[in-house]
């Protein structure tokens, strides 16, 4: 079993930053891959980046690249989520998952979910 525990989330204006990070605990491995995923209401959750543990490996959801990223301290069984140049579109609710191995976008594909941080973005 693996916990995840978001953190991070807050209510900033267009065009701040905030930072999200993921804390693991249980049966963690450098052969999960991380996932982060969100949901605004109404919609559909959908993959925003990706990691892999073992060597760093990110992905991104095309709307993403450029203002976010994702990375990794395997000593602290962190990832985090840097997020800059926020946008009102960007408002949803944040969940870190965690799989073994690959690295994929499907929420369905992930074992493990943390409770979600909130994210709004005002304009």
């Amino acid at each position: 079993q693996v916990l995840l525990v978001e953190s991070g989330g807050g209510l900033v204006q267009t065009g701040d930053s905030l930072r999200l990070s993921c804390a693991a605990s249980g049966r963690t491995s450098t052969s999960y891959t991380m996932g982060w995923f969100r949901q605004a209401p109404g919609k559909e959750r959908e993959f925003v980046a990706g990691i892999r543990l073992s060597d760093g490996t990110p992905r991104y959801l095309d709307s993403v690249k450029g203002r976010f990223t994702v990375s990794r301290d395997n000593a602290k069984n962190t990832v985090y989520l840097q997020m800059n140049s926020l946008k009102p579109e960007d408002t949803a609710v944040y969940y870190c998952a965690a799989r073994a191995w690959l690295l994929t976008v499907r929420p369905s594909d992930y074992d493990y979910w943390g409770q979600g941080t909130q994210v709004t973005v005002s304009s």
